[in-house]
C-alpha cells in the first residue's frame, strides 16, 4: 500500500475532553485523497472515440483516423450537464483498446492529430479539462494499456511507449483526480500480447499526479466492483488483499472484488462502473434503451449506498453532445435524489447512546454536518447501540449510516429496530457492513423512535452520520434480472436457427441469458446453409467484445449479404468450463 499521503491522525488522537484519547486506527486506513474521492459519491464516465462512429464496443485498431469526426463537439455541454446532474467529476476514455488517442500523443500515429477533425489541431483532453475547471468539476482519464494499433505492442519497447503516453496525458492538462486503468490484455496488430509493467506505470502516474486515485482490479487507489451492471455487494469491505495479484486476468475473483476482504491489508474501496445505455459507446439504436429512473435509483442504492462510488457512463453522440434523452434522464435522476434526501427526519430528533467514549465523541455528533466529528465508545465495546427519539411519529423507509473511515472500517453487522406507538420494538433491517456510507432500504415504517444495534465490530465503532428519509419514488422494480427463457448448452454444442425459408440476411444477434451467469460464448465461427445439410463458413475466429463483463445483446454485421435458411453459431471459447446459454440467437435483416 502506498504510504505517501496517509491521513495525519495527530489531531484525532489529541481531541476530546479530559485525558480520554480518540480510538486508535483499526486495520487498513485510507489516504486523505481516498477519503476525498469517496466523498464525491458519484462521477460521470464518458466513452468517446472511433467506436462512437463505427458502432463497435471494442475497435480492432484498423479504423482510420478520419473515422473520428464529431460534427459539433461541446465539452462545456458535457460539463454543465454533469454538474446539473450532481456529478463531481468526469473520466474520459482518452485511449481505448483500439489505440486511438483523443489528444495529440507525440509517441503515437493514431490520434486526433492525424485526423481531419479540426484540421488535425483538435484536442479532446484540452477542451474537457478546461470545461471541467470552468464548471468546478474534477477531471480524470481512462487509458487502456492494450493497443490493437501500435506496432510495438507485445515487445519490451511498448512499455516505454506507454509510459510516454501516460506522461503526455497526465502532464499537460492540469490536475487529474483519477487514472482509470483497464486491465484488458489481448493481441496487438502483430498477434502478440504485452507483459505490462504495472509498477512502472504506477510510478509514472504518481510522479506526475501524486494525488491521483488509480483504478484497477487491485487499485491501489480503488478497485473494480467485479461487474458492469452497477451492483456492489450487500457486504462490502474497503480492505483488499492485493499481494500476488495484478490487474486484468490475474486479479482477485469477481466475488472478492464485489465484497472485498474482511481483514484486507490494503485500503482499496470499490468503484461501481455502469453505463446509462446497454453499451458503453453511443449508438443511435440504443436511444430507446436508456436506463429508466427506477433503474438508476436501484443502481445508486446498490453502489453509493453500499460503500462504493457510482461511476455512470454517459457516452457522447456523433455530434459530440450528450444526447437529449440521456440528459433528461440525468436531470430526473438528480431531481429524485434531491427530493428523497433533502428532508432528513433525523433532524430535530433526540439521540441517546448505550455508551459514549467521552464528551468529544457523543452521539449528537452523528446529527451534525461536520465530517470529522463522530460518535464512539470505550475500547473493547464492540456491540453498542443508539436510539433516535422523534418529536412526533415519522414515516420513513431509508436509513443512512456512515463510519468515520479515517479510523478504518470496523462494523461487520448491525440491525435496525423501529418503535411503534404501542411501545413495541420491531426489527426492520439486518445488514452487515457500513463503511463510508450505507443506505438501508426498509419497508415503509411509521415510528416514534429508531434504534441501531451494532451486532459485531472488530474495534469500537466510530460513526459520524445517521439519517432517516422517506423515498416515495423508487418502487423496487426493474431489478435488472435477466430473462429466464433460453437454453443452457454444452460449451461445444452449436446453436442453430431455422429462418423457415431461404432469405437475405445481413447479420445476426446473440443475447446471453441469466446476465451471463451460466456462461457466454466469447469466440465463435458462424456458418450458413440453404438446406441444413451443406454449410458455408461466413465468419471464422470472431469474438463478442466485452460480453463477459457486459452480457447484453450483440449484433454482428456480415461483410456481405448472404442467402440462407439456417444459421449455425459454433462456440470456440466460452466463459464457463462446461456450459453457455442464450436467450436469443437470430438474424438481422
Amino acid at each position: 500500500m502506498r504510504k505517501a499521503g496517509l491521513i495525519a491522525l495527530s489531531a484525532i488522537f489529541l481531541s476530546g475532553a479530559g485525558c480520554t484519547k480518540a480510538p486508535a486506527p483499526y486495520g487498513a486506513i485510507p489516504t486523505r485523497h481516498q477519503v476525498e474521492w469517496q466523498k464525491m459519491d458519484r462521477n460521470m464516465f464518458m466513452h468517446f472515440g472511433p467506436n462512437t462512429f463505427s458502432g463497435k464496443e471494442w475497435g480492432d485498431g484498423t479504423e482510420t483516423e478520419d473515422m473520428f469526426n464529431p460534427t459539433d463537439m461541446d465539452c462545456r455541454q458535457w460539463a454543465r450537464t454533469a454538474k446539473a446532474a450532481g456529478f463531481k467529476g468526469i473520466i474520459i476514455t482518452a485511449k481505448h483498446h483500439d489505440g486511438f488517442c483523443l489528444w495529440p500523443n507525440p509517441v503515437c500515429k493514431h490520434t486526433v492529430a492525424q485526423s481531419s477533425w479540426k484540421g488535425g489541431k483538435g484536442d479532446v483532453l484540452k477542451e474537457l479539462s478546461e470545461a471541467c475547471k470552468a464548471e468546478g468539476l474534477k477531471f480524470g482519464v481512462y487509458i487502456s494499456p492494450w493497443d490493437r494499433n501500435d506496432p510495438s505492442y507485445g515487445t519490451p519497447q511498448y512499455n516505454e511507449v506507454f509510459v510516454q503516453t501516460l506522461k503526455s496525458a497526465l502532464g499537460n492538462y492540469g490536475e487529474v483526480f483519477e487514472q482509470w486503468f483497464d486491465g484488458a490484455n489481448g493481441e496487438g496488430p502483430n498477434g502478440k500480447r504485452q507483459e505490462y509493467d504495472w509498477p512502472l506505470y504506477h510510478k509514472t502516474v504518481f510522479d506526475l499526479q501524486p494525488q491521483a486515485i488509480i483504478f484497477s482490479d487491485v487499485g491501489p487507489g480503488c478497485r473494480w466492483v467485479g461487474n458492469e451492471r452497477g451492483s456492489c455487494g450487500r457486504t462490502c469491505w474497503s480492505g483488499l488483499d492485493i499481494e500476488g495479484f495484478v490487474p486484468g486476468g490475474k486479479g482477485p475473483a469477481r466475488d472478492t472484488l464485489n465484497c472485498g476482504n474482511v481483514h484486507g491489508k490494503s485500503w482499496v474501496p470499490a468503484e461501481t462502473d455502469v453505463s446509462i445505455r446497454p453499451g458503453w459507446f453511443w449508438k443511435e439504436k440504443e436511444n430507446a434503451k436508456v436506463k429508466s429512473l427506477q433503474k438508476l435509483l436501484q443502481i445508486y442504492y446498490e453502489s453509493s449506498g453500499r460503500n462504493s462510488l457510482m461511476l455512470l457512463n454517459v457516452p457522447p453522440d456523433t455530434r459530440g453532445h450528450i444526447h437529449e434523452i440521456d440528459s433528461v434522464r440525468l436531470m430526473e435522476f438528480n431531481s429524485a435524489l434531491e427530493k428523497i434526501f433533502s428532508n432528513d427526519l433525523a433532524k430535530g430528533a433526540k439521540i441517546e447512546a448505550s455508551q459514549k467514549r467521552g464528551h468529544g465523541w457523543k452521539a449528537d455528533n452523528m446529527l451534525n454536518d461536520n465530517y470529522d466529528s463522530y460518535w464512539s465508545v470505550k475500547d473493547g465495546n464492540t456491540t453498542p447501540s443508539f436510539t433516535l427519539k422523534f418529536p412526533s411519529e415519522k414515516t420513513f423507509n431509508r436509513v443512512l449510516l456512515q463510519e468515520y473511515i479515517p479510523l478504518g472500517q470496523r462494523v461487520a453487522s448491525f440491525s435496525i429496530e423501529a418503535l411503534d406507538k404501542e411501545g413495541n420494538w420491531k426489527e426492520i433491517a439486518k445488514e452487515t457492513t457500513i463503511g463510508f456510507k450505507r443506505i438501508v432500504l426498509t419497508e415503509k415504517v411509521t415510528a416514534t423512535a429508531l434504534r441501531v444495534k451494532i451486532g459485531k465490530a472488530y474495534a469500537c465503532p466510530a460513526l459520524n452520520k445517521v439519517g432517516v428519509f422517506l423515498d416515495e419514488i423508487y418502487t423496487g422494480g426493474e431489478d435488472g434480472a435477466a430473462a429466464s427463457s433460453g437454453t443452457v448448452r454444452r460449451k461445444d454444442e452449436p446453436l442453430t436457427v431455422d429462418l423457415g425459408s431461404v432469405q437475405t440476411v445481413k447479420g445476426f444477434s446473440y443475447t446471453p441469458i441469466f446476465a451471463g451467469e451460466g456462461g457466454v460464448v466469447m469466440e465463435y465461427d458462424l456458418l450458413s446453409s440453404t438446406d441444413g445439410n451443406t454449410w458455408t463458413e461466413v465468419l471464422s475466429g470472431k469474438s463478442f467484445d466485452n460480453i463477459v463483463n457486459n452480457p447484453i445483446a450483440q449484433e454482428v454485421d456480415f461483410p456481405n449479404e448472404i442467402r440462407a435458411q439456417f444459421l449455425k453459431l459454433v462456440p470456440k471459447r466460452t466463459s464457463n468450463g462446461s456450459t453457455y446459454g442464450t436467450s436469443s440467437f437470430q438474424k438481422v435483416q
